[in-house]
């Protein structure tokens, strides 16, 4: 078979890929190996953790915080097996809509794992093998979660996010190693539900990479909630002995725990992917080099997402997915990535866009500072969210907005217009000039922005 462009992959990278260069009038293939489509971010990350996330804040919300809304709850009970079936009837929902956008789209799927098979072609192999040729190819092959020396993985009581997401009752001790997005996502669930909760982290502080003030102050947060940080901890072993997972740590008592999640990290899926058969040579981290058109050094072949180099986030990959594709029918492709969020979806969220202060210090940039708490505002004392707060960065010299970072409640949904603020250029003033409806959250970052200049309203 023979196709204008074949995508390896169907994640939120690959998928989109597919359909945009579809759209394009492009006969497009896309190659796939699991049943489902969507890819991690769909099938055993972003959504079931979302939907766990939503469930569990529910619950806790129905047993510690209604009565201070004049509700009465009693008996509050938990049916761990409806809210894990809820959380798959969402998958299955949205991965059968991405079927029915490759019909209607007239993208062709191909059941099995690609990989290269020289120029111009590639391979197919599963059920049914078979080899296709295409003028472009787009890797999309995602990532996978990283793995440490010593770990001794059972897929039951030692694991990753994939069996977090589907413990069969709730744990009373997990061990979380790892202080990242993942591991803070999940743990929040468990604590939730009763867990007890212990994150081992080998760095000095949780959610590396994320601006430190926001980071500092959310662990605080997460401490009140009951969670506990070992930080500058590193493992050494992680296994089931038979009756209690034992995690021994250097310099430390082992740990006795019901379960351990493994958190920290993820890893590109480059292997197996027939790059030597274009000679196509990955960097010093297993990433497929490519150009700022998403172009490798090999003629027609492009990469995107967690197999490139650059934050492993679902919306990125889409992002480059359009762009590729995009750049393969029409020459012009563009992703911006000074202006790609990231979010924390724990309670409370938080969300970052743009430089850090850490980034703007080393880098010698002069800089103004903004921030506005979420306690000093209506709309979030009415709905009982009062925790964190929201902090805009300013060019000293040109009042350019270069980060915002959030910690509150709905700080993945506030972070949309500094992201648009930032896409478009915009200055702190042009956020301070913005009319925001009252009360909503949104107001919160209009006074961030103005304290950029000192003269914040309501503080």
């Amino acid at each position: 078979m023979n196709h204008d462009l074949i995508v390896i992959g169907a994640g939120p990278g690959g998928y989109v890929a597919a359909i945009r260069a579809a759209q394009l009038g492009l006969n497009v293939a896309c190659i796939e190996k699991e049943q489902a489509l969507g890819g991690t971010c769909l099938r055993i990350g972003c959504i079931p953790s979302k939907a766990l996330l939503e469930s569990s804040h529910l619950y806790h919300m129905a047993q510690h915080e209604l009565g201070a809304h004049g509700i009465h709850t009693s008996g509050t009970s938990l049916d761990l097996a409806a809210m894990l079936k809820r959380k798959d009837g969402i998958v299955d929902s949205l991965t059968k809509g991405i079927e029915f956008l490759f019909k209607k789209n007239k993208v062709t799927r191909y059941r099995g794992t690609g990989r290269l098979a020289g120029p111009g072609k590639v391979a197919v192999d599963g059920d049914q093998p078979q080899e296709l040729t295409a003028k472009n190819v787009i890797i999309a092959s995602g990532s996978k979660p990283m793995m440490i020396p010593g770990i001794e993985f059972d897929g039951k009581h030692v694991g990753t996010s994939t069996e977090a997401l589907n413990f069969d009752k709730v744990p009373e001790h997990l061990v979380i190693i790892g202080g990242g997005v993942i591991g803070l996502e999940l743990g929040s669930v468990w604590k939730r539900l009763g867990a007890k909760v212990t994150v081992l982290e080998f760095l000095d502080r949780i959610m590396a990479g994320m601006d430190t003030e926001l980071a500092r102050d959310a662990q605080k947060i997460f401490e009140k909630q009951g969670i506990e940080f070992r930080l500058k901890t590193r493992v050494t072993s992680a296994k089931y002995d038979g009756s209690k997972c034992v995690v021994t740590v250097e310099g430390g008592e082992p740990i006795h725990c019901d379960k351990v999640l493994v958190s920290v990290g993820r890893v590109p899926c480059t292997e197996g992917l027939g790059l030597e058969t274009v000679g196509l040579q990955l960097d010093a981290k297993k990433r497929i080099p490519v150009d700022k058109h998403l172009r490798t050094p090999v003629s027609g072949i492009y990469a995107i997402g967690d197999c490139i180099e650059g934050p492993m986030l679902a919306h990125k990959a889409e992002d480059e997915g359009v762009a590729a594709a995009e750049f393969i029918a029409t020459g012009y492709g563009h992703v911006n990535y000074d202006a790609i969020p990231s979010v924390v979806y724990t309670e409370p969220e938080v969300a970052s866009v743009g430089k850090t202060e850490d980034e703007l210090k080393a880098a010698g940039i002069e800089y103004r500072k903004g921030s506005f708490p979420f306690s000093f505002h209506g709309r979030a004392k009415a709905l009982g969210m009062t925790d964190g707060y929201v902090k805009v960065l300013a060019d000293a010299k040109t009042d350019r907005v270069l980060g915002v970072h959030i910690l509150g409640p709905r700080a993945g949904d506030l972070i949309a217009e500094a992201v648009a603020a930032i896409e478009f250029g915009a200055s702190s003033e042009d956020i301070a000039r913005t009319c925001h409806a009252h009360p909503t959250l949104a107001e919160v970052m209009k006074e961030a922005a103005l304290g950029c200049d000192g003269r914040t309203i309501h503080k």
